[in-house]
């Protein structure tokens, strides 16, 4: 019988079987809601659609923070962008209720100057631009997607889909990856403490049992490292441990952090001065981008791996001089983060974690 260590606190072996029988466990399933949006009364009041108007929603989903700004104000034109397949037709169905309102495009943030370009829509044009990060409650309630801790399906995670069929998958990254880039897309994306023995689990799995290829055989290899603790979310509900894994995988194989990150510049390019700009992060890896983007704090294309204000720690400069260092095209509308409300929280678990944050192009 094969043994290896899976490396938890108390270092004890785990036998062959024992493993078999950790990836055979049935994964819980929770029975969730439909898509809600996310403080859209938030949204609408920094937003402030206006007549002729046109506004980009940069993640149409399930079209819930569009349909609230065509309630608010019917003339405006909506820009529809989704890089998932299954959105974008739900884009164009909803087109087809509001003729003329709704243009539906499909592509990631960094594909959107190419699609503007083909509808004849150009820089410091657009008058508002809404961010709504992360998946869509339909991705994570559909179990052949493979978003959910809950949910048991393959372990794929490609917000796109098969648009782009050579594209890698969550399964292809656990499948090939050492378990130093295991380890670092666990630790980085993920924020995982126990990142080095999950990653050290997945390579022995690997070769002394078989690949993982579903998301309960993931789940339960992870309770496995992490038997031991108990883990709660933010509403103080218990939380899987396996969650954090999920975030980084599906981070990592959708490239995410760095589409924001272009998104941020997109914005930045395609509102008009005077221009607004919506964003909704539901952790601090997406809104420290945008963060770092509003307050200038960015060189050349990348947002600061830390919020260094001034470039020279050996000169000291005057206050007005060193400003000059910061590139800032926005001004905030928000002091601070602002976060749903307890009755929405209530309503609507989900959006427990969500920052907004607005913003005004000012040059």
């Amino acid at each position: 019988m094969h043994i290896f260590k899976f490396m938890n606190k108390q270092n004890r072996l785990f036998s062959y079987s024992r493993i078999r029988r950790y990836l055979s466990t049935q994964v819980q399933v929770d029975e969730r809601p439909l898509h809600v949006p996310v403080m859209v009364h938030e949204v609408i009041k920094y937003l402030k659609p206006q007549n002729k108007q046109t506004i980009i929603d940069m993640t149409f989903g399930a079209g819930g923070h569009t349909q609230s700004i065509l309630d608010e104000n019917y003339d405006v034109t909506i820009i529809a962008l989704d890089r998932d397949q299954v959105s974008h037709e739900r884009a164009i169905e909803m087109a087809e209720s509001y003729p003329n309102k709704i243009i539906p495009l499909l592509g990631k943030f960094s594909e959107l100057p190419d699609l503007l370009r083909s509808k004849k829509i150009y820089q410091n044009t657009i008058d508002g631009i809404l961010f709504d990060f992360g998946c869509s409650s339909m991705q994570f309630d559909t179990a052949n997607r493979g978003f959910s801790v809950s949910k048991d399906g393959p372990l794929d995670m490609r917000m796109d889909g098969d648009r782009f069929p050579d594209s890698f998958t969550a399964r292809d990254i656990l499948a090939r990856g050492t378990e130093d880039d295991l380890g670092r897309i666990f630790k980085i994306y993920g924020e995982e403490k126990n990142y080095k023995k999950i990653a050290r689990a997945i390579i022995e799995s690997r070769y002394l049992f078989r690949n993982l290829n579903t998301t309960k055989e993931l789940c339960e290899l992870v309770d496995s490292i992490c038997e031991d603790e108990v883990r709660f979310d933010m509403l103080n509900r218990p939380a899987h441990n396996a969650t954090k894994i999920f975030q980084a995988l599906r981070i990592f194989v959708n490239d995410e952090l760095n589409e924001i990150n272009q998104g941020m510049h997109i914005a930045s390019q395609y509102l008009k001065i005077g221009g607004r700009l919506i964003t909704i992060a539901f952790h601090s890896l997406e809104d420290t981008i945008v963060k770092r983007h509003i307050t200038g704090h960015i060189t050349g294309n990348v947002a600061n791996a830390l919020p260094l204000k001034y470039c020279d720690y050996s000169m000291v400069y005057q206050k007005e001089f060193a400003e000059t260092f910061i590139h800032k095209c926005w001004h905030s509308l928000t002091k601070h983060v602002i976060v749903p409300s307890d009755g929405e929280v209530k309503d609507n678990p989900r959006s427990r974690s969500a920052r907004l944050r607005a913003a005004v192009k000012i040059k």
